[in-house]
């Protein structure tokens, strides 16, 4: 299809029920919706690739406790995005720029231009790399965390899209040490042989503090937690005096019936060894956003980092069954599906 044709219709993905328990194919459903011109001051946009993330899930339940809307049963589904602009009835994007923005789950978007953001397809290696998780990785490790040189770092969680980054960019600040947690012995090689990790562990081989307590013998200058639960406890009982948590997630406790969201905080040796706990937001602003992109512009051109990702094919249907193996935790890195 070439830029300037438009289909009658596009597909899109719907949420058919709200799961009770584990999400399956049968809350999804695949939809079609009529396709026309944009109007004054709109765009439509191909989309290209989309990158699936965990929060989808907790969009899934109608009472979410997280400050985001959710999704309505048969009416598509929403994510991040980046896609070609392919009709243009705006001065301010023009037929072939490359944006980004979260009308996902479907294969054209349309709306005012105002609702998408144009992105420079010279900055990265491909428009994919747009969709990383790193200015939330970044701002936890560089601003909420302040990772200097010669920390300890412990990154819970280690192999999603955000934690994969995280690891490196302490490393990059200059960290003396960074371990990781994960769920398998395959990703504890990825976390070393290929994203530069110092240590690794499965967090299902026995008590998480012991295995801390080993790797860290000095203790954690620096957590950066995705997970909550038992992880976090043994983070606080490894920590050294002064240590800084960033609190990113509670992935222990984020789906079914887990109590993983609200571990045991113990006061008093959050008092005597002085530590600082902080949670942060997701929410950035373009600044943030735009100055994450040129810093991991240049990381990759001068090659001290990588971008782990999955990349799933098979366009809009595939977006089910992938979303299905994401919460199964069968990938690593960002996932991301091509869309086009």
């Amino acid at each position: 299809m070439t830029v300037d044709q438009l289909p009658a219709t596009s597909r899109e993905v719907r949420l058919a029920s709200y799961p009770e328990g584990e999400v399956t194919l049968a809350h999804f459903e695949l939809g079609e919706s009529a396709l026309a011109e944009p109007g004054e001051g709109q765009v439509v946009v191909r989309n290209d690739w989309m990158t699936l993330g965990s929060v989808a899930r907790d969009q899934m339940n109608p009472d979410t406790k997280l400050p985001i809307p959710v999704f309505r049963p048969g009416i598509a589904m929403w994510g991040r995005t980046v896609g070609t602009v392919v009709r243009s009835n705006s001065p301010d994007l023009a037929v072939g720029d490359l944006v980004e923005h979260f009308s996902g789950w479907r294969e054209y978007a349309v709306g005012s231009a105002h609702e998408f953001f144009r992105r420079d397809r010279s900055l990265l290696p491909g428009p994919e790399y747009f969709l990383s998780q790193g200015p939330t990785a970044w701002h936890g490790m560089a601003g909420t965390a302040d990772v200097r040189e010669g920390d300890v770092v412990f990154v819970s969680g280690a192999t999603n899209g955000v934690g994969a980054l995280a690891g490196q960019i302490a490393r990059l600040r200059g960290a003396k040490r960074v371990i990781g947690s994960t769920g398998s012995k395959e990703k504890i090689d990825f976390l070393v042989d290929e994203l530069g990790f110092d240590a690794a562990f499965d967090y299902h081989d026995g008590p998480v503090a012991d295995r801390l307590a080993e790797l860290a013998p000095d203790g954690l200058d620096v957590v950066f937690d995705n997970v909550g639960g038992e992880q976090f406890e043994a983070a606080v009982q490894v920590a050294s005096r002064g240590a800084r948590f960033a609190l990113c997630g509670t992935l222990a406790g984020q789906h079914g019936t887990g109590d993983g969201g609200s571990p045991r905080l113990p006061l008093m040796s959050v008092i005597t060894k002085d530590l600082t706990l902080r949670g942060f937001a997701t929410l950035h602003t373009p600044d943030q956003i735009e100055d994450w992109n040129d810093r991991f512009g240049a990381w990759l051109r001068e090659g001290r980092i990588v971008f782990p990702h999955t990349v799933v094919e098979g366009g809009v249907p595939a977006l089910p069954e992938a979303f299905v193996a994401l919460m199964e935790r069968r990938y690593s890195g960002t996932v991301l599906v091509r869309l086009s």
